[in-house]
């Protein structure tokens, strides 16, 4: 097996990683934000990829989400722990708490959600967003390795960005009963469906966003606790990876079955290559 861990705020040595080397990858949608580090961890590969880059120099609008999902496709990776700092909508999940969620909200507006289009339409199922077996994995593997709360499914609503909330929207999130707030989680997930990667996420909440009246969000306090969480999403994610069953099964890994509805002679050739990593056994 190979894992793929996508790094979040703050989160861009998380590994003990052994015999390291960086891959640069060319692919059909750009550049990665960044060269790819391969890795061994407790005899399984390791492909680590700064969602943000290196210097977090990517905003969320503007992150490479369809190279990088493509970059980690291409050397290997099946399934993919991601990470992300995110606000809390609810008084009993306070800064510093882990959260495995299993639903999004997607609230964003300028973003490419597909690797496909031109000439191929591709209806993919994701009324489920998170692998529900990597959900299962990662919240087991937070109770047991970190020193920290730890909440197992809820909403994460994603918002474009790169502003937080106003007042009102925060307020409407609640009102919804949806659990935490962020800027990262779409495409992301969708495009790892695509690619038939089982893919969940290690969220750590930095603050409250704007709707708790004695709390106001500030770049200063996401950082601080954003480092604050680091060492436990570690743990987490040292845990997941050592205790990652050999039988996994994921239904994400045959997610384009029975999706694409364009006959495969009328796809454009152009298009064709451009997915053949992708979905090319399901054009033969």
């Amino acid at each position: 097996m190979t894992i793929g861990v996508i790094g979040g705020s703050g989160i861009y040595e998380a590994l003990p990683l052994e015999n390291t080397r960086k891959e640069t990858v060319s692919t059909p949608y750009g550049d990665p934000s960044e060269a790819i580090t391969l890795g061994e961890l407790a005899g399984r590969e390791v492909a680590f990829l700064p969602r943000h880059g290196e210097d977090h120099q990517h905003p969320p609008t503007d992150a490479s989400y369809r190279a990088n999902i493509y970059a980690l496709k291409s050397v290997g990776v099946d399934r993919v722990i991601a990470t992300n700092a995110v606000g809390s909508l609810r008084e009993d999940l306070p800064p510093r708490t882990l959260v495995i969620p299993d639903q999004i909200f997607d609230r964003t507006k300028h973003r490419q959600p597909t690797f496909f289009g031109d000439g191929m339409v591709v209806h993919m199922g994701f009324a489920d967003p998170y692998c529900p077996a990597m959900v299962s994995h990662l919240a087991a593997s937070a109770r047991e390795a970190a020193d920290a709360d730890v909440e197992e499914r809820g909403t994460y609503v994603c918002i474009e960005g790169p502003q937080y909330s106003t007042r009102a929207e925060s307020e409407f999130y609640r009102s919804q009963g949806w659990d935490i707030v962020g800027m990262t989680a779409i495409p992301e997930a969708k495009l790892a469906r695509e690619a038939e990667l089982s893919y969940a996420t290690v969220a750590g909440v930095t603050d409250y966003d704007v709707w708790k009246a004695d709390s106001e969000v500030t770049l200063e306090e996401v950082l601080e606790n954003a480092a604050a969480n680091q060492e436990a999403i570690n743990d987490v994610i040292e845990h997941a990876v050592r205790t990652m069953p050999a039988d996994f099964e994921s239904e994400a890994w045959s997610a384009l079955e029975g999706t694409i509805n364009t006959p495969a002679e009328a796809i454009p050739e152009e298009t064709r290559e451009r997915v053949e990593l992708l979905a090319g056994e399901y054009l033969e």
